[in-house]
């Protein structure tokens, strides 16, 4: 149901920090996208492109926490914009560069600037949506990342037959400049900027003075909910990583299947986490919807959970089912895929495996979506940008883990043995969020009336 008077600024509100944050995901992955091109006119080796690559990731790392920070003691709308204007700059000079030390500068410099996306969303967005609307919204806004992933490299394809690489990236950047000033002056903090009520703040009753919900730094990390949050994120986004990751080795090197298979099972991935987060958010709001929030426990953690379940499970099935010997392993009920194996050429058993694949995807990434959705929604509204950025530097952590430490697993065992790794890790977290499901919810202070 929505809120009278909201409806005009919403739309334009949430258009502009859907173009704006499509942009800012393009232009992330610019270079990933042009480097055929400019490879083939700047002599670059793998370590190079490596040390340009990983600049950016370890600043993106360090930039997404501290705007997250930021985006509770600035205006959100101009962290969002001024980021957004940052990267374009960035790209028009990186286009116009042609020495790997400054490229590697100028795409740490990227990195920074697109830490200063995606926590300022979640700050008008809570602010401008009611929680039974928060999650959806939360969902559709992160599918802009899936847009720009998908059709970045066929716009790419598409500009490099009437211009170069750099004409391709000061093109980027040039309309990431144009449009950083189109949000500036599109976006709003808060509906009071805009002289509406503000929807997470109680009608006063005559009182005056700082609000009984406003909460500490100390309040908020003294929150025990923050750290499950925390710890769940790690272990959803590791467990997720592993898969993206080693996923297609896993299915070549162990499982004996071709190079074709373990890319499309990829692209099911991919798809069915599309699928996943917008499916979890809008589930979870019909659930807050139904009871509202409260104090203990969260009206999205049925939904989690079953998420979380599901992920452990598709992992055993990919582990355990699948095989170079399709006749053997594939599971009866596979034999509904038949009449699919003349359309998509893919045999049965090949078909079971993108079908695991749908289900890892959309059983991981309604999590990853959930988890952000409730780390905002749980912490004060002073510190839900601060509460974000400490969960989404715990995912991090997690990705981390997925590279070096499983990799290692692998060598010194097997494929196998990591991801059975992953999937008991995935099993026992699930397990946990079971046994604290009840836990109190509300982060920092309560108000005097719930204490």
């Amino acid at each position: 149901m929505g809120t009278p008077g909201y409806g005009r600024y919403r739309a334009l509100i949430f258009s502009a920090m859907f173009v704006g944050y499509t942009l800012y995901y393009f232009n992330r992955k610019t270079f990933s996208f042009v480097m055929p091109a400019l490879m083939g006119e700047i002599a670059l080796d793998k370590d190079d492109l490596g040390l340009i690559t990983s600049s950016q990731s370890a600043a993106y790392a360090i930039s997404k926490f501290a705007s997250g920070v930021l985006s509770d003691r600035i205006s959100a709308r101009w962290l969002f914009s001024s980021g957004l204007l940052l990267v374009g700059l960035v790209n028009v000079v990186f286009s116009r560069s042609s020495t790997v030390p400054v490229f590697a500068t100028l795409w740490f410099l990227n990195g920074l600037a697109q830490g200063f996306g995606w926590p300022p969303c979640g700050k008008v967005l809570r602010k401008w949506f009611e929680p039974s609307q928060f999650g959806t919204w939360w969902a559709i806004l992160s599918t802009s990342m899936n847009l720009a992933g998908g059709l970045g490299p066929i716009l790419v394809t598409l500009l490099a037959q009437t211009s170069s690489w750099r004409g391709t990236l000061a093109l980027s950047g040039a309309l990431c400049v144009a449009v950083s000033f189109l949000c500036l002056g599109l976006i709003r903090n808060e509906p009071a900027d805009v002289g509406l009520r503000n929807l997470d703040v109680a009608p006063s009753k005559g009182k005056k003075g700082p609000s009984s919900a406003d909460s500490t730094l100390r309040e908020l990390l003294l929150s025990p909910y923050l750290w499950v949050l925390s710890t769940g994120y790690l272990v959803v986004f590791g467990v997720k990583t592993c898969c993206t990751d080693w996923g297609q080795l896993f299915l070549i090197q162990e499982k004996g299947q071709t190079a074709l298979v373990g890319s499309s099972y990829m692209s099911a991935l991919e798809i069915g986490g599309l699928v996943g987060s917008v499916a979890a958010g809008y589930l979870s709001d019909r659930a807050v919807a139904r009871v509202g929030l409260s104090l203990h426990g969260n009206p999205r953690h049925g939904l989690l959970l079953g998420m979380m379940a599901g992920m452990a499970a598709s992992m055993y099935l990919f582990r355990v089912t699948v095989t170079a010997h399709s006749s053997k392993a594939a599971p009866f009920w596979i034999l509904a895929l038949g009449p699919l194996t003349a359309v998509t050429g893919f045999t049965e058993h090949e078909l079971w495996i993108l079908v695991l694949g749908a289900v890892f995807g959309f059983s991981s990434c309604g999590p990853i979506a959930l988890f952000g959705v409730i780390a905002n929604e749980s912490a004060p509204p002073n510190l839900c940008g601060t509460s974000h950025a400490i969960v989404a530097l715990m995912a991090n952590v997690g990705g981390f883990l997925a590279g070096l430490p499983f990799s290692t697993i692998a060598k010194h065992y097997s494929w196998d043995t990591a991801f059975w790794v992953a999937e008991v890790t995935c099993g026992v977290c699930t397990l946990a969020f079971f046994l604290l499901r009840n836990v109190r919810t509300k982060m920092g202070r309560l108000p005097k009336k719930a204490e």
